[in-house]
């Protein structure tokens, strides 16, 4: 299997590159559903009346598999965050019997179980591991990539990955699709933030705004679905710090693996 170096990109939205079109091309993009889901969130299942402060949207419809994991309590659950006080998700999927796994560099110690299903993580997932030769990575050997997690902790599959990273979701989701992690996790819930670049996500705008646009077609070339967009109007109205596009700078994007079972 050879081994990508850069996601394919997308022609441009235009003949000359122009961050209009390329911006109404992205929002238009990730604000509208490739798929329906009927069951969104786990209230549908007996006994669930909690309520979570995001819109965190799986989709628990009978002809995908996660509604099966769960009711056989197979099901698992990889959460990635940075210092996030919102656990509701994770103890309410560890409360209908997934494993969830929650990962936060700011943990307080580096693995902690919580009742049966939910284990803490002092770990941060990076689109990259560590380099033990570089002086400056060596402060951050609690740094991973999501398939050295799966390897180490001997998981091949993911049922739900959720992740709220502060923009490091462009460059971990462009790791995951290069080294084909993402073909082991059934679901995707990604808050994706478009009011700067991101982590190492160099160019003008418009060169940002068609990568960004690539990532996710990528996805869809993987057989993922986005099912669930949720625009949250609470945050800032930015756009590549432009109050323009009448664009949310933080967007909750859930995708289905239609080709997971």
């Amino acid at each position: 299997q050879t081994v990508r170096w850069h996601i394919e990109l997308q022609p441009w939205a235009s003949p000359t590159p122009s961050l209009n079109y390329e911006a109404s091309r992205f929002l238009k993009y990730i604000s509208t559903s490739q798929i329906s889901c009927e069951h969104m969130n786990l209230n549908s299942l007996k006994g669930y009346s909690e309520t979570t402060k995001k819109p965190w949207s799986i989709c628990l419809d009978e002809r995908f598999s996660l509604i099966h994991r769960i009711r056989s309590k197979k099901c698992r659950l990889y959460s990635l965050g940075l210092g996030n006080d919102d656990n509701q998700f994770e103890l309410s999927m560890a409360n209908s019997g997934c494993e969830v796994h929650r990962f936060d560099p700011s943990l307080k110690a580096a693995h902690v179980q919580e009742g049966r299903h939910l284990w803490h993580h002092r770990l941060s997932i990076d689109w990259r591991d560590p380099n033990p030769a570089i002086a400056a990575h060596k402060l951050h050997s609690n740094t991973k990539k999501l398939g050295t997690v799966l390897n180490e902790f001997g998981h091949q599959k993911i049922d739900v990955l959720k992740a709220d990273v502060e923009s490091a979701e462009w460059k971990i989701l462009e790791n995951l699709i290069l080294e084909d992690v993402v073909e082991q996790i059934g679901q995707l819930v990604f808050e994706v933030h478009i009011h700067w670049p991101g982590f190492e996500v160099s160019g003008n705008d418009s060169t940002v705004v068609r990568y960004w646009y690539s990532l996710l077609r990528e996805l869809e070339l993987k057989d993922f679905r986005l099912f669930h967009t949720y625009k949250d109007l609470s945050k800032p109205q930015m756009f590549l710090k432009k109050e323009a596009f009448n664009a949310s700078s933080c967007y909750t994007l859930s995708w289905v693996n239609t080709r997971w079972k």
